[in-house]
């Protein structure tokens, strides 16, 4: 039976609840907005599926990248549209056009974020840019292994954790999936988010009458105005300042206003995930990640790449090829390509650390929002540097460059 003692042993990843066979484990979200399974002690058969399908408890070994490439999509407008060099409708469209099946991250009708398939370009759409939000996996397992045993091509993309989830769910290969993780910074609260949500957009007064709400309060029915988020828009700033901006309809009359603006860095959720304040236990020791997962392919952006032919500050992708397969499937998509090194590809690029220190007022943080401190009011408090200790910090900068 699964028992989580420690949630940073936990991931998240719902492998156990799906393989469950006499489905007696459930994802319930805890105080900070993470889900963790919970047994039905009295259904349990003591089968030990749980624990045999946890990735957590059945690491694989890692395996390191055959090749490391700088990319850009040829299609610009693909490319717009994605997060970073628009790799992810390249792949997705090569599924498709065999019949095939895409996995991936969209917004539900409250604007959480959960896994779902797509078998056409419009549901794949929907699945672009990133989502800087844990997703609920929920039975994307149990598809894709029905799809496989059809003999149907599955691209699968996700987190490293849920692509080792997914294999240690399916105990063994398939050669028409092809698993896509990415590089990960960490995945923040899906209850902070939902938080946010409804204290910027509901109505204030819809708020008070509401009364005091924990930090995980119900569905955002609240905010029915949202037409679109996107937390990387490159078109106001470009990719390296990309902006979070939240589309919707202010007015009768306007329909698709922007209701929101800002550059990540001046956004308090993101500047709250970007200083790890709200991710998952298990991201600050993520055993998932440097191809733990198996997966044939990795993406992410390529940040700190020095080729001034190649930055046109419209997004260059970054893609760590593990298996031949992967080799074989990428080399038919249509993409400029600049070889690299992994040594390169780690210099500016965070996603590859597997230890991060939880920000110090995380605890304070967590506290602040059940006493319904605003998120970003608590953000700030957290972020908060006296000023003594910005001088602090600034002689201290200026003695070490004089070393």
């Amino acid at each position: 039976m699964i028992n989580i003692k420690d949630k940073k042993d936990c991931c998240g990843c719902s492998a156990c609840a799906q393989k469950c066979p006499k489905a007696c484990i459930t994802m319930v979200e805890d105080h900070e907005g993470f889900l963790y399974p919970q047994v039905d002690a009295a259904l349990c058969i003591d089968c030990g599926w749980c624990e045999k399908v946890c990735p957590l408890l059945n690491l694989p070994e890692k395996i390191q990248p055959q090749e490391v490439l700088a990319v850009k999509n040829r299609n610009e407008e693909e490319r717009m549209a994605s997060s970073s060099g628009g790799v992810f409708i390249a792949l997705a469209k090569k599924a498709l056009e065999k019949g095939g099946v895409v996995f991936g991250a969209v917004f539900d009708g409250n604007w959480e974020v959960k896994h779902t398939y797509a078998e056409t370009i419009e549901g794949v759409r929907k699945m672009m840019g990133s989502k800087y939000v844990q997703s609920r996996i929920g039975d994307s397992y149990r598809d894709a292994e029905r799809f496989l045993k059809e003999g149907r091509e599955v691209l699968f993309t996700g987190t490293p954790c849920q692509i080792t989830g997914l294999h240690k769910f399916l105990r063994k290969d398939y050669p028409n999936l092809l698993p896509v993780d990415f590089l990960c910074h960490g995945v923040p609260s899906p209850g902070v988010w939902r938080k946010y949500l409804d204290e910027t957009f509901i109505h204030p007064a819809r708020r008070a009458a509401a009364g005091k709400n924990t930090v995980l309060s119900s569905s955002l029915k609240s905010v029915p105005v949202i037409t679109g988020i996107e937390f990387r828009d490159k078109k106001m700033h470009g990719w390296k300042k990309f902006s979070f901006v939240v589309r919707g309809s202010a007015s009768k009359a306007d329909k698709n206003s922007v209701l929101l603006s800002d550059i990540h860095n001046v956004n308090p959720y993101m500047r709250g995930f970007l200083s790890d304040i709200y991710l998952r236990p298990s991201c600050y020791q993520c055993k998932c990640k440097n191809g733990v997962s198996h997966s044939d392919l990795t993406i992410a952006d390529f940040w700190g790449l020095k080729m001034s032919d190649v930055d046109d500050d419209k997004g260059i992708g970054m893609v760590l090829i593990h298996t031949e397969k992967g080799r074989e499937i990428f080399e038919t998509l249509d993409m400029e390509v600049s070889h690299s090194t992994l040594e390169t590809a780690k210099r500016f690029n965070g996603g590859f650390n597997e230890n991060v220190t939880p920000h110090p007022k995380r605890r304070i943080f967590y506290k602040k929002l059940s006493k319904g401190v605003p998120v970003e009011s608590a953000v700030k408090m957290a972020l908060h540097v006296p000023v003594y200790r910005k001088i602090y910090n600034k002689i201290r900068g200026l003695f070490k460059k004089l070393i």
